[in-house]
């Protein structure tokens, strides 16, 4: 006998939420919310996945939160989706009331700067934290979500100075420690960085050893650098250290930079079949899409913005069309590789599933680029060009191209890339997320192009 219980459909609209089958979980989140009204569970579910899939959700959120008005993740989630849906004056005001009940709440801070800096605000986009640090002057945890805000924009005196004045209130706080640390070694204060790694040497942290890996090769200790790679190579965090070894094996001449990087490199191109009609039908929807100012604090994107929430998650024919595309390449890029290798960050993940630890859309104006980095959270990582300015807007080769194991521009070392690719409208680029990739700058114009990257199989597990 066919059940056709809430709890049925909720169970199933879970499993094919996993499944990433988004059309479909929907649908069966709906059916439990319809023959379960009273359940706020099945309620937030329904709303999350209705924002995830990019469909209304912020009322829903709304009403949801004010059934449950001390459930903080709703409340988070009803402000994202209320900007999502252009009202940025009340998502803000949303957050900035629960943060005066609940000070303590530090992600609704992370939430609150997010949003205010993605609307554009660079002045004080993060003051919710000194009013919370004021009154709360004891919350450890709340000042340094304060510090790292501004150390990832690199505001190193404002960053120092929130670890400073906190020295008063947690005196040997290693946070505090590490913090000092980590504005000394990336800002180039050797002398205060090699006394604080003096002092810290027996401390075994991912963070703390990526911080270590970094200075040492800025500062030309390559040996040194290697050995902490290497430590840091043999630990779950594993996939922090891979782009480093790569750096670290090319300066050194060492072979073993070809074994992870590959040769030929592990990278492919596949020139999808897409009409002209398609890419602009997708183009239009992507522009939509690209409500932000600006990027997100942590992103590489300088002089353009990227999309939140997953791309392929989104219902729209067109975009479900570009997925089953770029899946079938997936699996010609994974058949492809050579055999297994279980000491490998790529050649050691099973190949039997695909599904996409996030999916977004960056637009670039005149002038923008990607600033050289790796995606640690990924196995697979890509670039499929939508939209790109003729080469007269442009400029010269290889303006707009992208660039792979070129370092981070920081790190002061002498590595030209290994490889270099130019976009076409239609091409998708398929390479290792542990791989250093950067864009090239170019003139003007618009480059608009959609990003993912396909999860490792431990992520697939969850």
């Amino acid at each position: 006998m066919v059940q056709d219980t809430a709890r049925d459909w909720w169970d199933k609209g879970l499993k094919l939420r996993d499944a990433q089958r988004m059309p479909e979980a929907t649908s069966a989140l709906a059916r439990a919310v319809e023959l379960a009204p009273e359940s706020s569970d099945i309620a937030f579910d329904y709303a999350q996945i209705c924002y995830a899939s990019g469909l209304p959700a912020a009322s829903l959120m709304c009403k949801l939160s004010q059934r449950n008005p001390n459930h903080l993740g709703i409340l988070r989630e009803a402000a994202a989706a209320l900007a999502a849906e252009g009202h940025q004056e009340q998502a803000e005001q949303l957050l900035e009331h629960a943060l005066d009940l609940r000070p303590d709440w530090v992600e609704g801070h992370q939430n609150l700067a997010s949003l205010r800096f993605t609307a554009g605000d660079r002045g004080d986009f993060a003051r919710s934290y000194s009013v919370a640090c004021r009154a709360q002057p004891h919350n450890l945890a709340l000042r340094m979500a304060w510090f790292y805000t501004l150390a990832m924009l690199r505001e190193w005196s404002s960053a120092f100075k929130i670890l400073d004045d906190g020295q008063a209130y947690f005196a040997d706080a290693r946070s505090l420690t590490l913090g000092k640390l980590y504005v000394a070694c990336e800002s180039g204060d050797v002398k205060r960085a090699d006394i604080l790694l003096q002092q810290t040497e027996s401390i075994q942290d991912a963070g703390l050893d990526i911080c270590r890996v970094r200075y040492f090769l800025r500062t030309g200790r390559i040996e040194l650098a290697h050995g902490a790679a290497t430590r840091l190579s043999q630990t779950p965090a594993a996939r922090l250290a891979w782009p480093y070894l790569s750096l670290i094996w090319r300066l050194q001449g060492d072979a073993r930079a070809e074994w992870l990087d590959g040769n030929p490199l592990f990278i492919q191109t596949f020139d999808l079949d897409f009409s002209a009609g398609e890419r602009d039908e997708l183009a239009d929807l992507l522009r939509q899409l690209h409500i932000a100012r600006a990027p997100r604090i942590e992103q590489s994107v300088r002089g353009g913005t990227q999309t939140e929430r997953q791309l392929f998650f989104r219902h729209e024919v067109i975009i479900q069309r570009t997925k089953e595309k770029i899946v079938e390449a997936i699996r010609s890029y994974i058949a492809a590789l050579p055999p297994i290798d279980m000491n490998h960050p790529l050649l050691s993940v099973a190949r039997n599933l695909i599904l996409f630890e996030g999916s977004w859309s960056v637009r670039l104006q005149g002038h923008g680029f990607h600033v050289s980095h790796t995606h640690p959270q990924g196995w697979i990582s890509s670039a499929f060009y939508v939209s790109l300015p003729d080469v007269a807007h442009s400029g010269p080769a290889p303006a707009g191209w992208i660039q792979f194991g070129t370092p981070p521009r920081e790190l002061n070392l002498r590595l030209t890339p290994n490889a270099e690719i130019q976009p076409q409208p239609g091409r998708l680029v398929l390479f290792p997320s542990t791989m250093w990739h950067s864009t090239v700058p170019f003139k003007d114009g618009e480059r608009l192009v959609i990003a993912f990257d396909v999860r490792t199989a431990d992520r697939n597990a969850h």
